[in-house]
């Protein structure tokens, strides 16, 4: 009998472990990545039992950290980008060298060679962009100024550190002179102007002429792998051909998408993929832990944790106040960013190969970045905290920061309360959207097709594309704002999925549906809905009073047979529901 492949073994035992652990973890009141760490410490090479391939789970893990920023690069414009630029680039500059001096300090005070030590301050400098975007996702945080802020300032890190991976093989090799530096510097950023100026002058009209163009044909699944192929596609290409980063390449890549109509039901398609890869990664931190550093080096291990955590996380928060972050803020970002990750491995990996460090100093690392990684909620509740005690005693001196959301399509959903959101934009949907816009009511559509959403949005009416049965795209149309959603679907099983997501998000929210059996009809009435409408039955009950008037019956009595129709045909579906 044929054994599974170490792919598959590898794949399906990591996902089962995280699973396992991510259900324990809730159980026990801890953030699911507790569990996932946890499953790639009993999967890791440092635990009996079953061992995962670690270039394998190394791979798995990069796409994972691609698409999670891709996805995050979807809400997030480049104009967004540029609103926190004066915070992100001065702030993040003035922390990564605090922060390297500090690691370089405490290496020196350990014993390491300076080679080493700089390699240390550098590692802890680096926080883990698929923590911090995690961690904010969970909390709702990645639109807010928090989130902008700290998105932009993962984005200066990931330069950063980019051009140190450039130039510590040089360094490692010979002592070159500041001209080469500069000049490997210079290329760098060269490649990453380059890289952003492509995505900008034909990426921007391109990709979303791609998608578009793919969402025409109406398949689903097209549609999704044209979308992993867009965010995979492109963090492949300016990772092998440009020298980036995979995670730097897939967030401006989703940025750009972003720009476009299509963004919310490509965020939709690619979370649940991007969802399992992003475990895949955190199980992948944890089969790099080795436990028995804890009993070996415990206080060099927990100098390590203190600078990670208080040490750099205070300089996180300071410099945040000094640039005129409210101090509210400035303890979320603190504490989101206050941990080390993907690329301080990374750049240990590099070190320990060009002989800059030793295996031991980079376990060292692996296991102070993974304990910051199991302490990050604690870590950010305890900034929190900071930022709540010393509210009002800073005068900021440039004064709280505004941000502004310049994104065209955000703006106009951003201003809707009161209004009624249309699900589906059909013949029944067309009709009630024109009878509100004849009345200068409020409304928003929702649509998952492409011609439809596109016809109906060139005749001025405000369109989300995209599948209103996915929360991703629902919450757009914010619900929680609105008085009135009217479901004009064709399908039982995605009305009654859509009438959850509204009752969720409002729970006194009127609704309007309809019905496409006795079933259904019976089923929708007993959630309450405002008005059940099931076609054929309301053509029949329309043509009999048209019937009866033309027979001579007057209107009034006409209308008296109908109700009584309507009434005993309801009581007879709901006896045959019953039975």
């Amino acid at each position: 009998m044929e054994h599974a492949s170490p792919v598959i073994a590898t794949i399906v035992i990591s996902l089962v472990f995280a699973y396992a652990g991510g259900l324990a973890a809730r159980l026990i009141g801890l953030p699911n990545i507790v569990g996932y760490l946890v499953a790639g410490i009993i999967v890791g090479p440092y635990t009996p039992g079953f061992i995962a391939d670690p270039k394998l789970t190394t791979e798995l893990a990069e796409i994972g950290v691609a698409l999670l920023m891709f996805t995050i690069g979807l809400h997030f414009s480049l104009r967004d980008l540029t609103v926190v630029w004066h915070i992100a680039v001065p702030g993040a500059l003035v922390q990564i060298a605090g922060c390297t001096a500090l690691g370089y300090g405490i290496g020196l005070l350990l014993g390491w060679p300076p080679g080493a030590a700089l390699i240390l301050g550098l590692a802890i400098a680096i926080s883990s962009t698929a923590v911090a975007t995690k961690a904010l996702e969970e909390r709702r945080q990645l639109a807010t100024e928090a989130g902008r802020i700290t998105l932009g300032w993962l984005v200066v890190q990931d330069v950063v550190v980019i051009v140190a991976l450039v130039l510590l093989p040089l360094v490692a090799r010979e002592a070159p002179d500041l001209r080469t530096l500069a000049l490997l510097t210079g290329e760098t950023m060269l490649m990453i102007a380059l890289f952003l100026s492509l995505l900008l002058g034909v990426g921007r009209w391109l990709l979303p002429a791609i998608l578009g163009w793919t969402a025409r044909f109406g398949s689903q699944e097209l549609f999704t792998l044209g979308v992993i192929v867009i965010a995979l596609g492109i963090a492949y290409g300016s990772a092998s051909l440009l020298g980036l980063s995979v995670a730097l390449g897939a967030f401006f890549a989703g940025m750009v998408l972003g720009e476009s109509d299509l963004s919310y039901q490509a965020a939709a398609e690619s979370l649940p993929i991007q969802s399992i890869f992003t475990v895949l990664f955190f199980v992948s931190v944890g089969t790099l832990f080795n436990p028995m550093l804890f009993i070996t080096a415990p206080l060099q291990i927990i100098s390590l944790v203190i600078a990670i955590l208080a040490g750099c996380g205070i300089i996180f928060f300071f410099l945040l106040i000094l640039l005129g972050v409210r101090g509210s803020v400035a303890g979320l970002v603190a504490g989101t960013l206050a941990q080390v990750g993907e690329f301080s491995f990374i750049l240990t990996t590099l070190a320990a190969g060009l002989g800059l460090m030793t295996g031991t100093q980079q376990g060292l690392v692996l296991a102070a970045a993974l304990s910051s990684i199991l302490l990050h909620s604690l870590t950010i509740r305890a900034y929190g905290s900071l930022a709540a005690k010393l509210d009002g005693r800073f005068d900021l001196p440039l004064g709280p920061m505004r941000l502004r959301n310049p994104h065209s399509n955000a703006r106009a959903l951003a201003v809707l309360r009161d209004h009624v959101i249309i699900v589906g934009h059909g013949r029944v949907g067309s009709v009630i959207a024109r009878a509100l816009k004849t009345a200068g009511q409020t409304f928003v559509v929702i649509d998952g097709q492409w011609r439809v959403s596109e016809f109906a949005r060139t005749a001025g009416t405000t369109v989300i594309f995209g599948d209103a049965t996915r929360e991703e795209v629902f919450k757009v149309a914010r619900p929680r704002h609105a008085r009135l959603i009217v479901v004009a679907l064709p399908d039982a099983f995605r009305t009654r999925r859509v009438i959850e997501l509204a009752r969720q998000a409002n729970p006194q929210i009127g609704i309007v549906a309809r019905a496409h059996s006795d079933e259904d009809y019976q089923y929708l009435t007993e959630l309450r809905v405002g008005l059940v409408i099931m076609g054929e039955r309301e053509i029949a009950l329309s043509m009999s009073d048209y019937t009866l008037r033309q027979m001579g019956l007057d209107a009034a009595s006409a209308q008296d047979v109908v109700d009584r129709l309507r009434k005993g045909i309801l009581a007879k579906s709901k006896n045959a529901s019953a039975a």
